[in-house]
């Protein structure tokens, strides 16, 4: 394959010193489209489907959507610009971008590495939890889905499936072995073609799903729910909670967009593109949320039954909340099927591009060939992924126990660590990097901010307003993690 990266002459060592020009780019994507869909498709995942639908219902429905939203136009936006730009001006992956821009800087680029390297193996056990559950509706599998009047506990189906210390680590090599599989093939062969296909597969799958959940009774009062703002709901906790998910959801601070920037084409607009990324992301989180919410509320007994079930987030939402909802709608088998696709659609997308950032980084700094890089990381991956795997069955006793009084097991130790502490830490230091210590005008130039007011409006986010956002998430996620119970 011709994606080798060349070699890169040496830059300027000084604080705030610009890389040098005339470096020879790699291979990346064919274009606007491309970059664009596999971005978006790195941003769309499991954080849209379980994550945001169950805090928007915490916290007050519409005045938590307009909260994120009004923090992905600004925040949101401003963070992947730096990012994407970043990665376009140096050239380079996570390891060598830093380093390009000040090689004082060059520890953050390993720091940000190992955020990609601790979340693709418990990511994958949870990919590999939705193949289970899309071989489970298709083949109709009792215990999971309701046949001939017969009732079944999809809590207790969860529970034997994940404690069972075979099947979870056959479906985690499954889907391990498909990520691995499209990142060997390349940028243009391997992210962007299948990023092609699986973007409006997304798109129809998601609506088509809406759409048949909007038809059934009751599930207007979920509409209600979900769109009303309820501002005696608005305060603190709520901006935290549209900022921690703008922040997770984004694929912030992993490396990723750095990464894909330095796969992008000068003449592809970086704001345009960075405001399609934000835009696709936050209306697929939008529709997952009114697939999710109204459907539990169609089906439950009462809307406190309904807010009860929506209380429960992650695994619990996915896999033993909506599973008992499908078995209740017409065709509810293969609806759960549909949507469990969805669901492993979006996953592979992030997952894809979750290893690329780590492959790039092998390759240009190892010169080792695409498919033995990949090789190593599968390796890494089956590793970690192991002891997140196994973490709920024969590993199952060991646990994080916090002053908070939270406990945690392997794969939520590696979820905590990632995505509470690592990734705002990453994110606040890249933000101090660009805003004072490199020339001002270096990443604005790359960029394209022309008028004056938007440079200053761009420093201002980089300086002061998206460093203190980031600092509020590290703070809250230590807070009401090791210290306080969680909000």
């Amino acid at each position: 394959m011709q994606e080798e990266r060349a070699a890169v002459a040496e830059q300027q060592a000084g604080a705030g010193s610009a890389p040098q020009q005339g470096v020879k780019k790699h291979h990346g994507f064919s274009g606007k489209i491309g970059f664009v869909l596999a971005a978006a498709g790195s941003a769309v995942g499991l954080g849209n489907l379980w994550r945001f639908p169950y805090l928007a219902a915490k916290y007050g429905g519409g005045i938590f959507i307009l909260c994120y939203i009004i923090l992905a136009a600004t925040v949101g936006i401003t963070l992947l610009m730096l990012e994407i730009a970043i990665g376009r001006k140096t050239g380079k992956g996570v390891l060598g971008a830093f380093a390009a821009l000040n090689k004082k800087f060059k520890w953050l680029g390993f720091l940000c590495l190992v955020v990609p390297v601790i979340i693709v193996p418990y990511y994958c056990v949870i990919g590999g939890w939705v193949v289970k559950y899309i071989v489970a509706f298709l083949g109709g599998a009792s215990g999971l889905v309701a046949s001939g009047g017969a009732a079944v506990d999809t809590d207790a189906y969860f529970t034997s499936f994940i404690a069972d210390p075979w099947q979870p680590l056959l479906f985690f090599l499954i889907f391990a072995a498909a990520t691995i599989f499209v990142v060997v093939f390349g940028v243009q062969k391997g992210i962007e073609r299948i990023s092609k296909v699986l973007m409006p597969l997304l798109a129809v799958i998601s609506v088509a799903l809406m759409v048949y959940v909007l038809c059934q009774d009751g599930a207007l009062e979920g509409v209600v729910y979900l769109f009303t703002p309820d501002f005696s709901q608005f305060g603190y906790e709520t901006l935290l909670a549209a900022l921690g998910q703008l922040f997770y959801s984004l694929s912030l601070a992993m490396g990723i967009m750095i990464t894909y920037g330095s796969y992008m084409k000068k003449d592809v607009s970086v704001p345009k593109s960075s405001l399609q990324i934000a835009i696709c992301d936050s209306a697929f989180a939008i529709v997952a949320a009114t697939i999710i919410i109204p459907s539990i509320f169609a089906f439950s007994a009462s809307s406190d039954a309904a807010q009860n079930a929506l209380g429960t987030s992650g695994p619990s939402l996915m896999f033993v909340q909506l599973p008992a909802v499908f078995n209740n709608l017409p065709g509810g088998r293969w609806i759960g099927a549909a949507f469990f696709i969805l669901v492993f659609f979006a996953a592979l997308t992030s997952s894809i591009s979750l290893v690329e950032a780590i492959v790039a980084v092998l390759r240009e700094n190892l010169h080792l060939k695409r498919w033995l890089s990949c090789l190593i990381v599968f390796g890494l991956v089956l590793v970690l992924g192991v002891l997140s795997s196994l973490g709920f069955g024969v590993l199952d006793g060991i646990h994080l126990e916090l002053p908070s009084g939270a406990s945690y097991g392997i794969l939520d130790m590696f979820d905590y660590l990632a995505n509470s502490i690592l990734m705002p830490i990453v994110a606040i230091c890249t933000c101090i990097l660009a805003g004072y210590f490199i020339d001002k005008n270096l990443i604005p130039d790359e960029i394209g901010l022309q008028k004056q007011g938007m440079r200053v409006y761009f420093r201002v986010m980089v300086r002061y307003i998206a460093p203190v956002c980031m600092a509020i998430i590290l703070i809250s996620g230590i807070v009401f993690n090791l210290i306080l119970p969680p909000l």
